[in-house]
């Protein structure tokens, strides 16, 4: 009689239940507590961490010995350890985080966590369950490809949403950032609607624009985030894209792969975009004018490549260190815009822009130029500027300081081939 009596409070200090525990207990817990949440039309607590691809609900299957033998076969469930079970560390993902939120809150996550444990603790001291064969067809579950799953995390999308929006904003001159002198005068004018670029940084952002009307869940190239600064829908700040320029492609490229994600267009691992290999790209306030440009360069989108000078190696960097896109205002002749830094992902130069405000050396550089005479960036929106447009080249020297009346100024008649 000890025996069953250690026993039994062995298995309640384990499992966290009474050994007292009725057979059927593991059904009632998952009607009463598990089978609501299969059957709510509500988001789950894994859009805490993740945009779409994945739903509490895509673990659950009508029966509770369903859902039991399903988990268990996928290594979901630990039996011996229930509290250390894979399928509640998943729900309990992201719960310290005081960030995460979007539609769910701490509270709700809290609740289907406990429910859950709950009820693995059941399946744990039912020996009908814990002992039953594997099926010879195991019940599926209705997740998806766990590439899918990872690519949909937000934590990844705000790492794609840093290097192609975020880098990207100087280009609006302040325009749509929170708090600064000119969006504090249009917030006042037109609503605080103008200042999605948050000054929490590029995480509430996103979290904005998720939520925002901005992006066309059916449209995507007609997402007011493209047409706005396109000026095809009346843009206060006239035009700050084109398309093909560098920053459509990023926008538009980081508006594709939100709504692909969100209205399940991805279905496998070849469906996602190829994994970005490109340099890191941070915005600056630092601004390059070439002037007087010729006339043929006039009204086209014209690019400039930065290459800086390594004293080591005694000749110029392989790669740009800066870059910006722009068409050319042929009335003015001149062109004129903010740079983007670039830097090689896990480079001690990448290292540095991550953690203070970007900036370039003073000294000499390399400017190239190119000119896209025959507009193939708007019959092809991904095509990338190349050799068949470079127009030439000119070394230059420039403190680089900040700020648009302080731009680094370049004679455009002195670019040669």
């Amino acid at each position: 009689m000890k025996y069953v009596l250690l026993a039994v409070i062995t298995a309640s200090m384990v499992f966290g239940f009474p050994w007292a525990a009725k057979a059927d207990d593991a059904a009632k817990v998952f009607e009463e507590r598990i089978l609501p949440i299969f059957k709510s039309p509500n988001p789950s607590s894994c859009t805490r961490c993740h945009l779409a691809s994945v739903d509490l609900k895509d673990y659950i299957l009508p029966t509770a010995k369903d859902t039991f033998l399903a988990l268990r076969e996928q290594g979901l469930i630990d039996l011996e350890k229930p509290e250390n079970s894979k399928i509640l560390k998943l729900i309990n993902r992201g719960a310290d985080d005081p960030k995460a939120s979007g539609l769910i809150t701490a509270k709700q996550q809290k609740a289907e966590y406990e429910a859950f444990a709950a009820w693995v603790r059941a399946c744990a001291l039912n020996p009908t369950l814990r002992n039953a064969p594997k099926p010879d067809k195991v019940p599926s579950l209705a997740t998806k490809p766990v590439e899918l799953v990872r690519h949909a995390r937000k934590d990844r999308l705000l790492e794609s949403f840093e290097t192609n929006i975020w880098s990207m904003r100087f280009r609006c001159m302040n325009c749509h950032t929170e708090g600064s002198p000119q969006n504090d005068k249009l917030a006042k004018e037109n609503g605080a609607r103008v200042a999605w670029f948050k000054k929490e940084g590029p995480e509430a952002t996103m979290e904005y624009l998720l939520a925002s009307k901005l992006i066309d869940l059916e449209k995507p190239e007609k997402s007011l985030l493209l047409t706005k600064p396109l000026n095809e829908v009346k843009h206060g700040g006239g035009i700050k894209f084109v398309v093909g320029d560098q920053g459509y492609k990023a926008f538009r490229a980081w508006i594709e792969d939100v709504v692909a994600i969100e209205t399940g267009k991805y279905s496998r691992a070849g469906d996602l975009p190829k994994p970005e290999t490109g340099p890191k790209q941070f915005g600056t306030d630092i601004w390059l004018k070439l002037s007087p440009t010729p006339d043929p360069w006039g009204d086209k989108l014209l690019q400039v490549d930065l290459h800086a000078w390594d004293p080591e190696a005694g000749a110029w960097e392989t790669e740009p260190i800066a870059t910006s896109d722009r068409t050319v205002w042929g009335k003015g002749k001149q062109w004129q815009h903010s740079l983007t830094l670039l830097a090689a992902p896990g480079s001690e130069r990448a290292k540095t822009w991550a953690t203070r405000k970007p900036a370039l050396p003073a000294g000499k550089y390399l400017v190239k130029v190119y000119v896209d005479a025959n507009e193939k960036s708007k019959k092809n929106w991904k095509d990338p500027l190349g050799a068949d447009e470079f127009v030439g080249q000119v070394e230059i020297q420039s403190r680089w300081p900040e700020g648009y009346g302080a731009m680094t100024v370049v004679d455009a008649g002195k670019v040669r081939r």
